[in-house]
């Protein structure tokens, strides 16, 4: 296959996407495939997506997204370090530990598109969420004493969390930032990624809104709900985001 930047196939083949499958991986390239399919997900829990028109992307590191054409976040995903295969018209995404395998049968190829994309930049970011989730890596205390955060933009079952963590009581602990004053959207979306990591976890979770400022409504509900609040003012220094997740090898909750 002649290399360019990007290559395109309109209506291909299942032998023409694992061509282009085989040669996203030989040669680090990004596949995109817009599809009619099926989804099977197997691991934690099992769950079926019927028939559909969707986005499949395959990134270089092992990433596996599936997105709908509605809502910003992919309605199934496998993390870096998956493996991808190909076996008759599926896509089969390998996650080792934990064991998760997602399936992906496409009924009808609409197109692909390879692109050998080139990004060697990190993301830069002043006064935003970002800058607040770095200072409270690389200052915990300003949450409380013996908060440990592990992750930053973790994808869970109803979202992307900003930061999860775990407190001194090996608690898992949520926190939403807002760079601005939160409201009552904020508290209900704090709710929702608790909820949702309670459903996996039971009770040893916690919720804390990191803002600069609260309006009175969202104060209220916070106590309603059992939720917390961490006054933070976002750095004014831009700092550049890390493109690397930070984790520690003794906690994942997943």
């Amino acid at each position: 296959m002649e290399m360019t930047k990007a290559i395109v196939k309109e209506n291909p083949r299942i032998e023409e996407i694992k061509e282009l499958l085989e040669v996203a991986e030989s040669r680090e390239g990004l596949l995109t495939i817009f599809a009619r399919c099926t989804v099977y997900y197997e691991g934690r829990a099992k769950s079926e997506l019927g028939e559909g028109d969707r986005i499949i992307i395959i990134k270089p590191d092992g990433s596996f997204l599936i997105h709908q054409k509605k809502k910003r976040e992919p309605v199934n995903w496998q993390p870096p370090g998956s493996k991808v295969k190909m076996e008759g018209n599926s896509l089969i995404s390998i996650r080792r530990n934990p064991k998760e395998t997602l399936k992906v049968d496409i009924i009808e190829a609409y197109a692909a598109v390879l692109f050998m994309a080139e990004d060697y930049e990190e993301l830069t970011l002043t006064g935003s969420e970002a800058e607040m989730a770095e200072l409270i890596f690389q200052n915990p205390n300003v949450i409380e004493e013996g908060f440990k955060p592990m992750f930053r933009e973790k994808p869970i079952k109803h979202g992307i969390v900003d930061v999860l963590g775990v407190d001194r009581e090996g608690n898992i602990v949520v926190l939403e930032l807002k760079r601005r004053r939160a409201d009552l959207h904020a508290v209900s979306q704090l709710k929702r990624y608790v909820d949702a990591l309670k459903e996996e976890h039971g009770n040893k979770v916690r919720g804390i809104l990191v803002a600069p400022s609260l309006t009175e409504g969202a104060k209220k509900l916070l106590e309603k709900l059992g939720l917390e609040f961490r006054k933070l003012e976002p750095p004014k220094k831009g700092k550049k985001k890390s493109s690397k997740q930070r984790t520690l090898d003794f906690f994942n909750p997943y």
